[in-house]
């Protein structure tokens, strides 16, 4: 069976910059330890699977270890493979997924996508955080999703070399590293989710829903200029809407044909 195949670099203006996703276009879904074999030979952060659902498409989210139940990039990634490639006249799409309808607006060349906030909560530091970061953390918070670390500076967080070995066996997926932003950023930030199969993900649009909603309060303004300080970098627009969050970026097509599977 041949596929429709697409990768997208997404939060970027330039090619080999911010998150590669692999989009692929299913008439049903296959079976999920298939989609879980294609995802690993794909063997990106993720890899999203569309199916049509009348005017919208339902979405599906892959790792190459696992399917997640969120994944900011590789939805953008998805609205610029319907909008520009599928159906260029169309300005709005809505994506149904595990946490719910999902809809992403064109603007320009700009996708703005309109996310579940994820709120946190302060906690005392755990034991052995320090170590496994390989810096202080000024502030921890956590939900059923993620740690988020506070450290002391934008410098603190792009020169971090966290033990990936220790970071996968805390107690949640993932763990965002964040502090107030540089060079006009209103916040920087890391992601590292070893557990996932991801030892650092590039731009996370997960990690945002639960960076918004911080920095919006502590900065007491919604407009959040945000940027990811991976090796690759990534920039995001948001805006804290309450329970919903707007994230917003560009893609870069880099591969399309089809996929035999």
């Amino acid at each position: 069976m041949h596929v429709p195949f697409f990768q997208v670099d997404a939060f970027t203006t330039a090619r080999f910059r911010g998150n590669p996703a692999a989009v692929m276009l299913l008439e049903e879904y296959l079976p999920d330890a298939e989609l879980q074999t294609i995802a690993a030979e794909n063997n990106l952060s993720e890899t999203a699977f569309l199916v049509r659902d009348g005017e919208d498409y339902r979405i599906r989210w892959f790792t190459p270890a696992l399917e997640v139940p969120l994944c900011g990039h590789a939805t953008l990634a998805s609205a610029a493979v319907v909008m520009q490639r599928l159906e260029r006249d169309r300005r709005r799409v809505v994506f149904h997924s595990a946490s719910g309808p999902l809809p992403v607006t064109r603007e320009n060349e700009r996708y703005v996508m309109n996310f579940p906030a994820r709120p946190a909560d302060s906690m005392p530091t755990p034991p052995g955080f320090a170590d496994a970061l390989g810096a202080e953390p000024v502030e921890v918070f956590v939900n059923a999703h993620n740690y988020m670390i506070l450290l002391s500076s934008a410098k603190v967080v792009r020169e971090l070399t966290p033990d990936l070995v220790a970071v996968a066996h805390i107690d949640r997926p993932g763990i965002i590293v964040t502090a107030a932003g540089d060079d006009g950023f209103d916040c920087v930030s890391r992601y590292f989710a070893p557990a996932k199969g991801i030892p650092e993900d590039p731009v996370t649009g997960g990690a945002h829903c639960m960076l918004v909603p911080y920095w919006s309060r502590r900065l007491g303004k919604m407009e959040i200029r945000a940027y990811q300080a991976s090796a690759r970098g990534g920039e995001l627009s948001c805006r804290a809407l309450g329970d919903r969050v707007e994230l917003g970026g560009a893609c870069v097509f880099y591969l399309e044909g089809k996929a035999e599977i």
